[in-house]
Parts: C-alpha cells; sequence; structure tokens
C-alpha cells in the first residue's frame, strides 16, 4: 500500500513539472557548494513547469524567469553566453533547479550546466566551441577546510602573547 501511494505521488509531481511530449537534454553542473540541474527542453511552441507555460528562449530558474532570479545584466550576458557562442539562442526552452551557495556560485553552476547539456545536444559540432571558450571546465576551487589547532578559521593563526 506504501508503495502505492509514492507512486502515484511522484507520478502527479512529474505531471505538473513537465509535459508528457517535450524530450529534454539534462546536465548537471556544480561550482563552490551549488548545484545546478539543466534541463533544455526541444518544443515546437511551450512547455509547463509547473503552472508557468514557457516557450521557446526562456529561461526558468527555481520556478522564477531568469531575469528576475538572476537580476543583473551583466549576470544575464553570462548565463546566455554557452547559447550565444553555439548560435543556438532562443533554441530551446530551458529549466533550471539550483541550490546551495551563493548567487555567482549558483550562475557559475548553471553555466557550466548550460554548456555540458548543449555538448549532449550535437557533441561534434558544439563541444570544440564550448572547449575552447572554457564553458566545459569545472571550476573546483572549494572552500578549505578549518583545521584543528587553529584560530577558527582555515589559515587564521592563534596570537602569540607579547613576552
Amino acid at each position: 500500500m506504501a508503495k502505492d501511494t509514492k507512486e502515484l505521488k511522484a507520478e502527479k509531481t512529474e505531471a505538473k513539472t513537465e509535459s508528457a511530449d517535450a524530450t529534454y537534454y539534462e546536465a548537471v553542473g556544480r561550482r563552490r557548494e551549488s548545484t545546478a540541474r539543466v534541463r533544455l527542453y526541444v518544443t515546437k511552441d511551450t512547455v509547463t513547469f509547473g503552472a508557468t507555460p514557457v516557450k521557446k528562449g526562456d529561461m526558468i530558474v527555481n520556478n522564477k524567469p531568469a531575469e528576475t532570479y538572476f537580476a543583473s545584466d551583466v549576470y544575464k550576458k553570462m548565463y546566455l553566453e554557452p547559447f550565444r557562442t553555439t548560435n543556438s539562442l532562443g533554441r530551446f526552452a530551458v529549466n533550471v533547479k539550483t541550490r546551495g551557495g551563493g548567487l555567482k556560485g549558483q550562475l557559475g553552476s548553471v553555466i557550466l550546466g548550460i554548456s555540458r547539456a548543449l555538448e549532449k545536444v550535437d557533441k561534434d559540432k558544439f563541444r570544440p566551441i564550448l572547449k575552447k571558450r572554457g564553458f566545459l571546465s569545472r571550476d573546483s576551487r572549494i572552500k578549505q577546510r578549518r583545521k584543528a589547532g587553529f584560530a577558527g578559521k582555515a589559515r587564521a593563526k592563534k596570537q602569540s602573547p607579547k613576552r
């Protein structure tokens, strides 16, 4: 009985989040503490994410339009750059779920996720272009762990007495 209710709940959430006829390419991008799951939908007209209908060329990040989630014009230019580089601007409806980290870390993970998903669309054509521009390399810099015996931070030293 418990399995049946879980399966029903899973089916309901799937029906809410996307159209059944839409095909998509999915990829994951990571940066510092943030992770982004990106889906590029190949559709002729619109795809519905929850209650929001989304047409080609639109991007939804955590159930908000990308223009409001990443409010700055500089950020908009950054997350659209993989599409501009591959001449696929306005070709996909994009749904992104991102969590963890701050806004800039999330932006970096979204860019990597978009680039990896575009690579899955046409590997022979898009991979060399994206690789040359540096969109497929993951920035592996993360917060350094705290060491025992230090003054609370990773590199801070305890103060020594004057005499």
